[in-house]
């Protein structure tokens, strides 16, 4: 079943999945098979982009530490820009469109130049690493509340502006993505302001990818385990009284045990 072509010039913000290329939505890969340019991130795996049509042209405007890449400004520019030219564009993004994902920026782009739009939603990483560990983010009687929240602003530092005298008090789950170059300023602000150090935490890196890993400990002892193992990006941190009944191989399960009887 085919999408329906719209008149006019129209790009589609398209939610890709945390890496597992089967996490796609329908209409997503509806989209991307019918794409005429696909403009993608740099986490989305090539198997997703095998789907766009032989003729399609594929953009790489993904981002990464230390690697000359597109400012957030020429992309905007290349989204109005082949939309005028083309009917079909889909903006590839990992995980969500809409977790920190700059796609408000995009649809202010497109918006202001008159070109159409829609989004596609996406699995985002937080609940698809906590799926692939078997965490439930909410849990009546222990985790009522779920907050997501960055680990790095957008100068790529530790996002001072954060309440994390809310974040250290609040009875939640609480998960950080893109934490790692942060991680101790993260934990140590939770713990200075009295979240308990002894909170079991895991931090899940390409969950869902073959290159997974897992890293399961304290919070207050997670950020140096990290550093030990070069735990690297792209990874989420997630912190909360519901971590200590992850389903993950069994030497990270005995951490975890260990951490939830201790607590």
């Amino acid at each position: 079943m085919s999408p329906e072509r719209s008149a006019h010039p129209r790009v589609a913000f398209v939610g890709a999945g945390p890496g597992d290329p089967e996490l796609i939505t329908l209409r997503g890969l509806r989209r991307l098979r019918d794409a005429e340019v696909v403009l993608h991130d740099r986490l989305v795996p090539r198997e997703l982009l095998d789907e766009a049509p032989p003729g399609a042209t594929i953009v790489d405007v993904g981002k990464a530490p230390g690697r000359p890449c597109l400012g957030q400004g020429h992309i905007n520019w290349l989204l109005v820009d082949w939309a005028r030219r083309r009917e079909r564009v889909v903006r590839l993004k990992g995980g969500d469109p809409s977790i920190f994902g700059r796609l408000g920026e995009e649809i202010e782009a497109v918006r202001a130049a008159g070109v159409p739009f829609e989004v596609v939603p996406g699995v985002t990483a937080a609940t698809a690493a906590a799926a692939r560990a078997g965490i439930s983010l909410t849990q009546r009687g222990s985790a009522s509340m779920l907050v997501f929240a960055t680990g790095t602003d957008h100068t790529g530092r530790h996002p001072a502006a954060l309440d994390w005298g809310f974040l250290a008090r609040v009875e939640a789950t609480l998960v950080f993505y893109m934490p790692v170059g942060s991680l101790r300023a993260i934990t140590t602000s939770l713990t200075a302001l009295g979240r308990d150090e002894r909170e079991p935490a895991i931090l899940l890196g390409r969950a869902g990818t073959a290159g997974e890993r897992v890293l399961a400990g304290r919070l207050g002892q997670i950020a140096e385990d990290a550093r030990a193992a070069l735990f690297t990006s792209p990874a989420v941190l997630i912190t909360g009284p519901t971590v200590a009944a992850a389903s993950v191989p069994l030497s990270v399960r005995r951490v975890l045990a260990d951490v939830g009887a201790q607590a």
